[in-house]
């Protein structure tokens, strides 16, 4: 296992990030001067870019070797009535179309609410309609990989069986695998050690196959929670959450990708990470 297994960077531009010009491009280059190499366009509230600026982001993706992916806008549910399901469907395949005139490979998005029904019934409905964002995706020759993220809190579809089943449906999905929304969602402080994470690991390799564990894309920070579940991000230092011991199951499994912080000093705490990253793959 190499210290490159994984790149390291954040959700959205880095907060040192000049503010003139600023933006996405500005983003990428200063992330690239800290030696980090993979950022998350935050395109959380809405897609607002023309094909000209994503021509330029990709540009300087490729020229940096920052690897890009999208966090699609917030209001997308999988299990939207059937009025509202238009609406939460092109803001994903805005996103996704977009993304991919930007350079990136990986649309992340929240799936949804369960609405107070059970998993079982709510994915009925999800997986089609995500088939079938699959399916127009490939039509138009775009090769992106949507990626439901594990959501933090239990009334939210996206526990870590949901993501995996999504993905073990359809062919073009994979999880975002969101570790302190994991810690979160049972609201007891559960879901925080080795034991726990190589579990998570196991049940990743065996319905999705070890190849799955080479291209895990990653949500990492420290997080506030209650018996409901997410409260809100924390920096690493004042959190909880064990993430040496989940680095150490990460490189016990040989797991590689990307790892995005979602921190409030989130380029600090990428750095954390890379460093804790690297000394412990390199022994």
């Amino acid at each position: 296992m190499t210290t490159t297994a994984f790149r390291f960077g954040t959700v959205g531009t880095p907060l040192s990030t000049p503010k003139k010009p600023g933006g996405t491009v500005d983003g990428i280059q200063r992330l690239a001067e800290l030696g980090l190499d993979t950022l998350e366009l935050a395109w959380v509230r809405s897609v607002r870019v023309t094909e000209a600026k994503c021509a330029e982001i990709k540009a300087v993706g490729a020229e940096q070797g920052v690897a890009l992916s999208v966090h699609a806008p917030y209001f997308i549910n999988l299990n939207a009535t059937a009025d509202e399901w238009p609406k939460s469907r092109k803001r994903l395949m805005d996103a996704a179309h977009y993304g991919n005139l930007a350079g990136a490979t990986d649309i992340i998005f929240h799936p949804g609410s369960y609405f107070g029904r059970p998993a079982a019934e709510v994915l009925e409905v999800a997986i089609p309609r995500l088939q079938g964002c699959v399916d127009e995706l490939r039509a138009e020759n775009n090769p992106v990989i949507l990626r439901p993220e594990t959501m933090g809190k239990s009334a939210m579809l996206g526990s870590l069986d949901d993501t995996l089943a999504m993905a073990e449906a359809i062919d073009g999905v994979l999880p975002c695998l969101d570790f302190a929304h994991l810690h979160a969602r049972p609201g007891d402080g559960s879901a925080n050690s080795y034991a726990e994470w190589s579990a998570m690991l196991t049940a990743l390799r065996k319905r999705l196959g070890a190849k799955a564990l080479k291209r895990l894309h990653i949500h990492l920070s420290g997080i506030a929670y209650g018996p409901k579940g997410e409260k809100h991000h924390l920096t690493l230092a004042e959190a909880d959450l064990k993430y040496k011991d989940l680095f150490k199951a990460l490189r016990d499994f040989k797991c590689a990708g990307r790892v995005v912080c979602e921190s409030p000093i989130m380029e600090d705490d990428a750095l954390v990470m890379r460093k804790t990253w690297g000394r412990l793959a390199s022994r």
